[in-house]
């Protein structure tokens, strides 16, 4: 495919991936708010009803008053909303986003030769078994563990431990950047096979059952339930994983799965925090503030940990480098790809003039974010990176 197609495909695939995932991590949040407002009515009729719960909200200038039943209503008088195209839609773009980049120039974005030697093709492969592997993993952990007394607790231990395993794991076989945003779709996925495979299923058999006049099955409900609280979780594990291929220090460490595992953990903490603070307000009592600070005490850590060392006194006191050791750089390390001939992202730096009109994006690929060259197939060192750094941080002369 043209290099200028396919980065059109990747905008529109990204854009779309982020609308659908915008709506579905809005109705998951809400949905999971209401049912944490929620208080049990003392009214006859709604009792009656079967009513469980319910709540009044004012909302663009109007009235609502949600309620819900358990196991179900006796009756459904006007249609039927079910909540499932956001999370196969997010799904669908995301998986296609991830082909057009991954997948089609595996070889490329997906192998990195210092990290582990292969093809595009066995590496894709892999790539691939990850996601079904962790989704098997995952649902036979909550098949198995799950239907005991203490199985929250005890799926949560031993899904965390596959998440810290796989998340080691890929980054032992992917380019780092491959690595963070395969474990985000690993985990992506297992979300929507939870709503494909279980949510919607039992919910549809709840229908079914109401529609007819047979006893609806408890059981659907507690099983949505679970894998629904599980993707509430997951969600901004998910996000941190995959915004996190915009920045370069992130992933290119030695520790680099260390610091995936310890962001994923401070976001399924923080989202607690938002969680059971919905219940405390309900029941009155204070907002339990150590989650929220036990990831925010995890972010800083490292935050701290991949603070870049201070330069040495004299690199600081030398003079800018001259333009001439900055081309230098720039030939060796950037202008395979980006020449006459071949333009990735449409740009070109094989003259002076290119590298002059460029400097800013070369400043904040390479200096900054670290993400060129990628995976650093031209095996730039850190002097360098710094050496650019510098050119540009004095004007560049």
């Amino acid at each position: 495919m043209d290099v200028y197609l396919l980065d059109w495909a990747n905008l529109l695939l990204r854009w779309l991936h982020v609308v659908t995932a915008i709506a579905w991590v809005g109705s998951s949040f809400y949905f999971v708010w209401l049912d944490n407002h929620l208080i049990k009515p003392k009214s006859p009729d709604l009792l009656e009803k079967g009513v469980d719960g319910a709540l009044w909200a004012v909302h663009g200038g109007g009235f609502y008053n949600p309620q819900k039943y358990m196991v179900a209503p006796k009756k459904i008088h006007t249609e039927l909303h079910w909540f499932y195209w956001e999370s196969y839609s997010t799904w669908l773009s995301g998986f296609a986003l991830f082909t057009v980049l991954y997948l089609w120039n595996a070889g490329t974005f997906l192998v990195d030769k210092s990290v582990f030697e292969w093809s595009g093709v066995a590496a894709g492969a892999a790539a691939l078994g990850f996601l079904v592997a962790f989704w098997l993993a995952y649902d036979t952990i909550c098949r198995t563990l799950g239907q005991r007394d203490s199985g929250d607790r005890l799926v949560g231990i031993a899904v965390t431990a596959v998440i810290v395993f796989a998340s080691w794991a890929a980054c032992q076989l992917f380019a780092g950047r491959a690595a963070f945003l395969l474990v985000g779709a690993m985990l992506a996925t297992a979300m929507s096979a939870n709503v494909f495979f279980w949510i919607i299923p039992g919910q549809r058999k709840v229908v079914a059952a109401m529609l007819v006049g047979q006893p609806v099955d408890p059981v659907h409900g507690r099983r949505g339930k679970q894998r629904s609280v599980h993707n509430t979780y997951l969600t901004l594990p998910v996000l941190i994983a995959m915004l996190s291929n915009h920045y370069g220090w992130l992933y290119q460490g030695r520790w680099n799965w260390l610091v995936l595992v310890l962001l994923m953990l401070a976001g399924a903490m923080i989202r607690h925090f938002f969680v059971a603070r919905h219940k405390a307000h309900l029941k009155g009592v204070p907002p339990p503030w150590g989650w929220a600070a036990g990831g925010v005490a995890l972010i800083a850590a490292v935050v701290v940990g991949l603070r870049p060392a201070a330069p040495a006194p004299a690199q600081a006191a030398s003079p800018p480098p001259s333009f001439a050791q900055v081309q230098a750089v720039v030939e060796q390390r950037c202008v395979v790809c980006h020449n006459a001939q071949l333009q990735q992202k449409n740009v070109a730096l094989h003259t002076p003039q290119l590298i002059r009109q460029h400097a800013l994006a070369v400043y904040q690929q390479v200096a900054v974010l670290k993400l060129m060259p990628l995976n650093n197939a031209t095996q730039i060192t850190d002097e360098e990176r710094v050496l650019i750094r510098r050119w540009h941080e004095a004007g560049t002369p």
